[in-house]
């Protein structure tokens, strides 16, 4: 009789689990349904690279006669690019190159990015701060060696207290 109470707890313990496994995934599958799609613009707080963009992506140009597909493209991945990470407008320009975009794409999707290379400069420098201490001429220097302009690398100095 024991040893059937231990074999009955045992098979009541791997229903309970079951049943639970089932209801997590359940719970997960109905949620994913049921859940509003993410919003174009994300809020943010000042201290994020998004918070320099002044546009969603929804609000880059729908293609016209002038404006070209590699252009709006090349418009969406600059954006996408400031949400995730500070640049300066020629460290994005030259990174849109290197995904493939031509020199035109580029910087029309830099144009069309709406970022304030100022403030750039200035999440650039608290990012490269996180990461190692710098002496101010150093983190002007690093700035400026990440093609931001002398003016906004001492904007960016100054914006982390500097």
């Amino acid at each position: 009789m024991i040893m059937q109470y231990g074999h009955n707890q045992k098979n009541m313990q791997k229903r309970i689990g079951l049943i639970l496994l089932f209801v997590c995934i359940a719970t997960i599958m109905i949620a994913g349904c049921t859940s509003q799609p993410a919003p174009a613009a994300v809020t943010t707080t000042a201290a994020t690279p998004a918070a320099t963009i002044a546009a969603p992506l929804s609000t880059v140009k729908e293609n016209t006669d002038k404006t070209t597909l590699g252009e709006i493209n090349a418009a969406l991945k600059a954006k996408q690019y400031l949400r995730t990470m500070p640049f300066s407008r020629k460290g994005l320009i030259a990174q849109l190159e290197y995904e493939g975009f031509t020199p035109q794409q580029a910087e029309y999707g830099v144009a069309q990015s709406g970022a304030d290379w100022n403030e750039q400069a200035v999440l650039k420098a608290k990012q490269y701060l996180k990461t190692m201490p710098f002496s101010r001429k150093g983190l002007i220097d690093q700035l400026e060696y990440e093609k931001f302009t002398p003016q906004q690398a001492e904007y960016g100095v100054q914006g982390v207290g500097y």
